[in-house]
């Protein structure tokens, strides 16, 4: 059963993905069971909560018309247990052991024939633990949905309610219907003439929505190539594409970052940028690596959710650009530079910035995306050199079977032409960091992780 249209940006996620970019954001959660984990029951539970998530039933249907949406469809012969699926770690079943399988199945890309979304359930980590690795499609759910499809799979959580489709538009948020349609309607009323006048005021309608979105299109588009730049030519962040990725987990105290918000001012993200910035300047120069005028520069993710109660899909996205001043030697001089960065970002419209590509996307057609989108994907390096987003996650108690949610990592895609992207999530005392990165272009991404405290304690001894 047909289910509702994609939304543009929800479409454009999907034109993105290749076997080299999989377009599937995830998480690794870690539980700690009183007992030992029954994996029959883990799985079991697993599956009986999916089949409460009707969202998780549907699977993407295109057409061979490129000007035409793809749109969701109610998969009949949908089996939560195809999607479920068990692994064991090898002895000792430490981090390497982890790193190393959730590396293989995140580089995997999801089935777009089935529901576009996998669970892998992940035993004989080192004192009874077990994991959870979760991917779910970008064009199925953005960061916020998918927290809230994650926590309702753990005990005592439900789902909420899937955002509406736009095949029930509400009056005021109805989706653009396009000349076709409106050229079909025009002709009809010549034959019929009680119904010119309503024709002609659909038509005059249309033409104001559709210029409307053009000239925001326009706004963000000239802001866009404004700032776009040619990328250092030897950074390794650009890479080629590659299905070869390596995942690394990192975690850091969060009463460290809220104590250098204390002392400095700003947020706890800037915090967290500032100290990725200090320890990618460190891992860079320990490998040789001349950053004395590298500056790198982030895209980082906004969800605009709650400003967007009338629209539809999936995904409700725009985003900042921040530079990562590396080349800066001085911890102070590079906190400051990152917090000018973000609260310059803050002060403008998220929604029409240089950052706001997810909203540029959602004013293209889907013909659009079809036809270029994927080709456009390849000139992110011009734009940005990585991606660093936040997750936020309800400070609360969380379990699985009874198990205790102990850590969690948020993990999203690589862009074509990069080679690293960066997560993070704040749950109960520690901020879990994902890492994705190329395994041919960084081979030694979990030095990074070494990097961190040194980065932290150059700002912890900065003067108050």
């Amino acid at each position: 059963m047909r289910t509702g249209e994609m939304s543009a940006l929800d479409t454009a996620f999907l034109c993105l993905e290749h076997p080299s970019t999989p377009m599937h954001i995830g998480a690794v959660a870690i539980f700690e069971p009183h007992r030992e984990a029954d994996t029959t029951r883990v799985t079991g539970l697993l599956s009986e909560r999916v089949r409460r998530v009707p969202q998780l039933h549907r699977r993407i249907r295109t057409s061979w018309f490129p000007w035409t949406n793809p749109y969701w469809e109610t998969d009949r012969r949908f089996r939560a247990e195809e999607h479920v699926r068990v692994h064991e770690l090898p002895w000792p079943g430490g981090p390497g052991e982890l790193t190393d399988l959730a590396s293989r199945v995140a580089a995997e890309p999801l089935d777009l024939s089935r529901p576009p979304w996998e669970l892998h359930v992940i035993t004989g980590l080192q004192h009874g633990r077990f994991a959870l690795l979760i991917k779910l499609h970008h064009a199925l759910a953005d960061g916020a949905r998918a927290v809230e499809i994650g926590l309702g799979l753990l005990d005592g959580f439900e789902v909420k309610a899937a955002p509406r489709s736009s095949s029930t538009p509400q009056p005021n948020d109805a989706p653009e219907r396009g000349w076709v349609s409106i050229a079909r309607e025009g002709l009809t009323s010549l034959s019929r003439p009680e119904r010119l006048a309503r024709t002609t005021a659909t038509v005059a309608n249309e033409c104001h929505r559709m210029l409307r979105r053009s000239s925001r299109a326009l706004d963000i588009g000239r802001s866009v190539a404004e700032h776009a730049r040619l990328p250092a030519s030897d950074s390794p962040l650009l890479a080629l594409p590659s299905t070869n990725k390596r995942v690394e987990l990192l975690s850091l105290e969060t009463q460290d970052l809220r104590r250098l918000r204390t002392r400095h001012g700003g947020t706890t993200n800037d915090m967290l940028l500032a100290v990725i910035t200090g320890a990618l300047r460190l891992w860079l120069t320990s490998r040789g690596h001349h950053v004395d005028d590298l500056t790198l520069r982030a895209l980082i993710p906004v969800n605009h959710r709650s400003r967007a109660a009338g629209r539809t899909g999936n995904n409700q996205l725009s985003g900042y650009l921040c530079d990562l001043p590396v080349s800066e030697p001085d911890p102070e001089v590079r906190l400051r530079a990152v917090r000018e960065s973000m609260t310059r970002n803050k002060s403008t419209n998220p929604l029409r910035g240089p950052g706001a590509l997810p909203v540029l996307a959602e004013q293209l057609p889907a013909a659009t995306h079809r036809l270029m989108t994927r080709a456009v994907g390849h000139c992110a390096p011009l734009l940005f050199d990585t991606v660093i987003t936040n997750v936020p996650l309800p400070n609360v108690p969380a379990a699985l079977d009874g198990a205790g949610l102990r850590e969690l990592y948020p993990l999203v895609p690589v862009a074509a032409g990069h080679s690293l992207s960066i997560a993070a999530s704040q749950y109960r005392d520690r901020v879990h960091v994902g890492l994705q990165a190329g395994r041919e272009a960084l081979p030694d991404i979990e030095k990074l992780n070494e990097a961190l405290p040194h980065a932290l304690a150059e700002l912890d001894d900065l003067p108050s």
